[in-house]
């Protein structure tokens, strides 16, 4: 962002904590405000009923900028006149928020909503229906308050061959007209920083002034009821009272001649003076009026052409991207499309680098203890480069591609539902597939697409999805002794642990973050420039902070074995193996070494076993109880550096901690499972 911008935004009041802006969303039935609303909402929505109805209202903080929003969604309404009931406590909240006027003070004393008018409404149209929902932005004019105008589905409207000028739209109402798609994301983020900038600005809708007809009435009706006592006792504005009484509104008319008896029947006088003139109900006459304008003002604007010429090729790929029902399906499919490609990509890789240095490396044999530490180092950074080239590098360079082509922020505004559930933001989906290839760049990621408790709790889950070593492990094993069933069973297991965790964890970190607006920008061909960039921002960490850990504990585990406490560490470590788990002693060492990469701890379980057919040794619950534990236990230490650095000393702990403690439970759960089940088939 350009300096200028800068100092643009920060020109005037800054709303934030007690100065925040509060919005509503209003809006027609069916007119997409709701999906705009779980578009940006945060986490954490408070949602409650209008006073004495069951019209429910939902609310959260949004950040926009350096502002911060209180965002309202309001129950659907289709005009403003003649409200009954639950649709009527709606109108009496746009007109005095969480306060009572004189002529409502006979009312229940609960206002219809505990919290104050709004400061702005957003009021969202369909815009292939425009000429319905402008007639109620007429009426929302009249409320004295500013307004932005969403015109959403505006590619719905280009279908039906609809072309809107919706500068031409925003001269005509005074007010700002932005299009947007809500389902897709387009626009949402505009609409927001107008709507911040227009209360900053304070700037107001110009009058839409009747039609002739009509303004003869209002001009009559106006001598009558602007006095200083009908004023003060509805508090509401002048247009907006006229209008009402103008079209006989059943509330207002009952206030009138509760309170102001005699300027009710001069009211009725006046009624009927203009029934003789127009020769029909001047309620009729209005209704009309507003149609008619609305209608003007779609013929000023809106152009028709052939639907052949508004479907474009961006509109057929968000047609996949961002279907309603199919979207997230297509994630899944572009996901599992990437890791194949990947993986397949990584396998080869991995046969001519890693591969090869483990296989030089395995020649050298040292005996002395220089040696040793020396033979620990090669091993920690050909470790590196084990996770870093094959698998690592690949799966970075294929996502920051998807992110600068405009794919990877379809796919978080598609997903972020899911996340919502869990407890977290939409934007967090990139780091949780960077983890399949590698926790660690993953949560170096939550950096750059979350904050606070967002972050933290990202962090602490994506150590739980199964990265490419753990992948492997589980694939070695569990494919050759357990089948795909068994596989698939376990990762479905990880999975299940990141959704209800999460639940749990937010919890834990209970302070809520604002919802944040997903800007999905136009698809664009990737720069290299740009790419290489990226892709050394999300490893760079490796240098600095994992190859220094890596290697000095691959130097202190050679150093323990070289000094024969080979032993003594799977004593120490009995009674997680053989008490809890109830596999072999000889197993303890293979888990710890399991800390450096998991893959390590696949080597030295034949090692320790003597043999590479383990089921002559372990049967099939006992390997189910080793692969869920070395699943879930303690992040590798490449994992646990990186956290130090993005969450903190004490959270990167308390994830060791964490990990420990559900790899112990789940393992010790699945086991004794799977022996109910032995009991129940030997039976």
């Amino acid at each position: 962002m350009s300096a200028s911008a800068s100092k643009a935004q920060l020109i005037g009041p800054l709303f934030r904590g007690t100065s925040r802006l509060r919005i509503a969303l209003v809006g027609r039935p069916d007119s997409g405000k709701s999906t705009i609303f779980h578009a940006v909402a945060s986490t954490s929505i408070d949602q409650g009923y209008l006073a004495h109805t069951d019209k429910a209202y939902r609310r959260c903080i949004v950040q926009i900028g350096m502002d911060e929003v209180e965002l309202v969604d309001l129950p659907s309404v289709s005009g403003l006149c003649n409200l009954r009931g639950d649709d009527l406590e709606g109108l009496k909240y746009l007109l005095w928020g969480d306060s009572r006027p004189r002529v409502s003070a006979h009312e229940s004393a609960a206002p219809p909503a505990p919290f104050s008018r709004p400061d702005l409404l957003i009021h969202v149209v369909d815009a292939s229906q425009l000429v319905h929902h402008l007639q109620l932005t007429l009426e929302l004019i009249e409320l004295g308050l500013p307004i932005v105008l969403g015109l959403n589905m505006v590619d719905k409207a280009r279908r039906k061959g609809m072309i809107i000028d919706a500068e031409g739209l925003q001269r005509a109402l005074g007010i700002p007209v932005v299009p947007m798609i809500a389902i897709k994301g387009f626009g949402v983020a505009k609409l927001f920083a107008r709507a911040v900038q227009a209360v900053r600005e304070g700037s107001c809708p110009l009058p839409q002034p009747a039609g002739p007809r009509v303004a003869e009435w209002g001009q009559r009706l106006r001598a009558l009821v602007d006095t200083d006592a009908v004023r003060e006792a509805f508090r509401v504005p002048l247009p907006f009272m006229i209008r009402q009484l103008k079209q006989r509104d059943t509330y207002f008319d009952a206030e009138l001649a509760s309170h102001f008896p005699e300027h009710a029947r001069k009211l009725e006088a006046l009624r009927r003076q203009a029934m003789d003139s127009l020769g029909r109900p001047l309620a009729d006459v209005v209704a009309e009026d507003y149609r008619r304008r609305a209608s003007a003002l779609c013929e000023q604007v809106v152009r028709l052409t052939h639907r052949s010429q508004t479907t474009t090729w961006e509109d057929r790929l968000d047609a996949v991207f961002l279907h309603p029902r199919w979207g997230l399906l297509g994630s899944m499919l572009l996901f599992a499309g990437v890791l194949f490609m990947v993986f397949e990509v990584s396998a080869g890789i991995d046969a001519l680098t890693s591969a090869r240095l483990t296989e030089l490396v395995a020649q050298w044999q040292p005996q002395g203890l220089a040696g040793v530490i020396g033979r620990a180092v090669v091993d920690g950074v050909v470790g590196l480069i084990g996770i870093v080239v094959p698998y690592m590098l690949p799966l970075v360079l294929m996502l920051v591609l998807l992110e600068e082509s405009g794919v990877m922020q379809r796919v978080a505004f598609v997903v972020d539902r899911f996340f919502h559930y869990i407890g977290l933001h939409g934007k967090v989906a990139v780091p949780f597939l960077l983890g399949l290839g590698c926790n660690v760049p993953a949560i170096a990621a939550t950096r750059h697409v979350a904050s606070g408790r967002d972050r933290i709790v990202a962090s602490l889950l994506i150590t739980f999805v199964p990265c490419s070593a753990r992948s492997a492990v589980l694939l070695a094993l569990g494919g050759k002794y357990l089948g795909g069933l068994g596989v698939f069973a376990v990762f479905m297991l990880s999975m299940l642990l990141i959704a209800l965790l999460g639940k749990v964890l937010v919890r834990r970190y209970p302070n809520i973050s604002p919802g944040m607006i997903q800007e999905i920008p136009p698809y664009a061909l990737p720069r290299m420039g740009s790419v290489l960039r990226a892709t050394w921002q999300r490893t760079q960490d490796i240098l600095t902070i994992v190859l220094p850990l890596l290697v000095g504990g691959s130097v202190v585990l050679a150093v323990l074995q070289y000094v024969g406490a080979e032993q003594w560490l799977n004593e120490a470590l009995a009674p997680i193996t053989v008490w809890l788990l109830g596999l072999p002693a000889a197993l303890g060492v293979p888990i710890l070494f399991g800390v450096l990469r998991k893959e390590l701890s696949l080597l030295m379980v034949y090692q320790a076993l003597g043999t590479f057919e383990i089921d002559q040794l372990l049967d099939w619950t006992q390997i189910s109880t080793f692969l869920v534990f070395l699943m879930l236990y303690v992040p590798c230490i490449s994992t646990f550096a990186v956290m130090l650095k993005v969450i903190g000393r004490r959270d990167a702990w308390f994830s060791v901690m964490l990990s420990m403690g559900v790899a112990m439970v789940c393992a010790l759960l699945v086991r004794l499972l799977l022996q109910g089940v032995q009991l129940l088939v030997q039976a």
